[in-house]
């Protein structure tokens, strides 16, 4: 069977859309997320879409199939909130690790039925990892600009126990999506490479672990920033050169950009990445920007249109959808793209040191 780094010298590959978007079309209720396990849990629950791996795991395993059948390769695990950090909201820190098994074996479970469907296209499992509701660059306090609501210790120690779940539920990557603050990414970077040099029994007692694709067993890693505005930045200050440059040490399978901007928005920043990275890209934005009432308008087409131009300009490895799109927006993309060849890999030469 062809491995996922195979598929990439192939063809662009698609990966899947909005979780949220199908999720909210299920119109669910406080008790439909409570489940009965949860009924009489002390603090409301509603919107805690990663609970929902646990209490209707039916329904994430069905949007997972209409993604599949729309012709995704890669699948996301319905983990964005999945940590200690992140499940405080709700009292649920203790189900952090759960919940990322529970969502993994969703997405298995999906992926596989779908690669057993047709061998020559296997289905890859992305075990989402969220920037967190907490940032370690920024200051919560307008009044204290050296204070932070979390420490790097913290983060890194929440995101291991993520990564764990994430693994023995079956995932085949690790992906550490919609980065704003790139310290936060830098401790899920860390968190991982240290996981899977754990897992080795051999940690080093100093000194920063070598890159993943230098551990034994290790799951390759997809990075995606997002650029906040037009300024081109990431919110906490980054250009896309820098955040590339402060995020390259992992040795990353892609590197891309997700949410925030719609397709046409993302369009030169696609490109500028398209000529610095020295990995594979990826892109997966909105459905356009959000109206006054917060939802999308852009169509199927029209957002397939714009990301087609990028797979003829040669911008792009792997893309899809972000907030918005739906299993339509994913298979008018997949059409699209499956035209052109994916982006070869420059040859970067090496800077002295």
């Amino acid at each position: 069977m062809k491995t996922l780094q195979d598929c990439l010298k192939d063809r662009i590959l698609i990966i899947d859309g909005a979780m949220g978007t199908m999720i909210q079309r299920h119109k669910l209720d406080e008790k439909d997320y409570r489940g009965e396990r949860f009924k009489d849990w002390h603090t409301d629950v509603k919107g805690n879409n990663d609970l929902l791996s646990i209490t209707q795991p039916q329904i994430i395993e069905s949007i997972h199939k209409q993604y599949l059948e729309a012709g995704a390769d890669i699948i996301e695990t319905n983990t964005f909130s999945s940590t200690s950090i992140a499940q405080a909201d709700y009292d649920m820190q203790s189900l952090a690790y759960e919940l990322n098994v529970a969502s993994a074996k969703c997405a298995r479970n999906a992926a596989d039925e779908y690669t057993a469907k047709n061998p020559d296209k296997p289905r890859f499992v992305a075990g989402a990892i969220g920037p967190l509701n907490k940032t370690l660059s920024l200051s919560p306090d307008v009044n204290n600009p050296g204070f932070r609501a979390v420490t790097f210790d913290e983060v890194a120690t929440a995101y291991t126990e993520q990564i764990n779940g994430l693994v023995d539920g079956g995932v085949d990557i690790i992906l550490i999506e919609t980065i704003f603050d790139t310290l936060n990414a830098k401790a899920a970077i860390y968190a991982t490479i240290n996981f899977f040099k754990t897992r080795q029994s051999s940690i080093q007692s100093s000194g920063f672990p070598p890159p993943p694709g230098e551990i034994e067993g290790a799951l390759p890693i997809m990075i995606s920033g997002t650029i906040t505005d037009a300024s081109g930045r990431t919110l906490s200050g980054q250009t896309l050169e820098a955040f590339y440059v402060s995020v390259m040490h992992a040795n990353p399978l892609s590197i891309g950009l997700n949410c925030a901007l719609g397709a046409s928005e993302m369009r030169p920043h696609i490109e500028e990445l398209s000529q610095i990275a020295g990995c594979y890209t990826s892109a997966y934005p909105n459905a356009g920007l959000p109206n006054a009432f917060g939802e999308y308008d852009e169509q199927p087409h029209e957002t397939a249109h714009i990301i087609e131009e990028w797979a003829k300009e040669g911008f792009v490895n792997i893309v899809g959808g972000c907030c918005g799109t739906t299993p339509d927006h994913i298979k008018h993309i997949a059409e699209e793209v499956s035209k052109f060849k994916p982006r070869e890999l420059p040859v970067i030469e090496e800077a002295l040191a």
